[in-house]
């Protein structure tokens, strides 16, 4: 919502023809450029309500951060997360929030599977075809685990898994790889 909020605040500046020379409209000095009475006052007046509900959005934000991080310092599961290499603060708060229990997965490869991030498999007879990832768990965690192998510098064992994928079959697949990989 705040997003949207922002990109109106620069729909309507550039509607009526502003010259933006900020890098950041609702900083210091763009919220100086419009305090400016530029636009007639229709334009005004939508301008000043959007700078009011960004403002209050960002008080809520604030306040939920706040709670999170409050509740999250003392989650077992989050301070362990935290150790693994390339998972920052965010990350292992998409981690302890969409996987919830973790001993419910009774095997790593479980918790690969459920997250979507293994391949597809078809098999007749002795012809094995396997394909893509199946994607059918949640999406939220797949992004955490495979941006958290990106981040990882080249001296870790998963690292060195993810670049010499990468070199055969590009990036991307390098990056999921491992990220199956981390999560057996």
């Amino acid at each position: 919502m705040r997003s949207h909020c922002k990109a109106e605040v620069h729909a309507v500046v550039a509607k009526r023809g502003i010259q933006v020379v900020v890098s950041d409209l609702l900083g210091i000095e763009g919220n100086a450029l419009l305090d400016r009475p530029r636009v007639p006052a229709p334009y005004a007046a939508r301008i000043a309500s959007l700078r009011r509900l960004i403002e209050d959005l960002e008080f809520e934000i604030e306040v939920f951060t706040n709670l999170v991080q409050g509740r999250l310092r003392a989650d077992p599961g989050y301070v362990a997360v935290r150790q693994i290499p390339g998972i920052g603060r965010v990350l292992a708060a998409v981690f302890v929030a969409e996987v919830g229990e973790v001993s419910r997965f009774t095997t790593a490869p479980q918790s690969a599977c459920w997250a979507g991030l293994t391949p597809k498999h078809h098999e007749s007879d002795t012809h094995v075809h396997r394909g893509r990832i199946t994607k059918q768990g949640s999406r939220l965690v797949r992004w955490a685990a495979v941006e958290s192998v990106k981040r990882i510098g080249p001296h870790c064992k998963v690292a060195q898994l993810r670049d010499r994928v990468a070199e055969r079959r590009g990036a991307n697949i390098g990056a999921v790889a491992a990220a199956r990989f981390r999560s057996n």
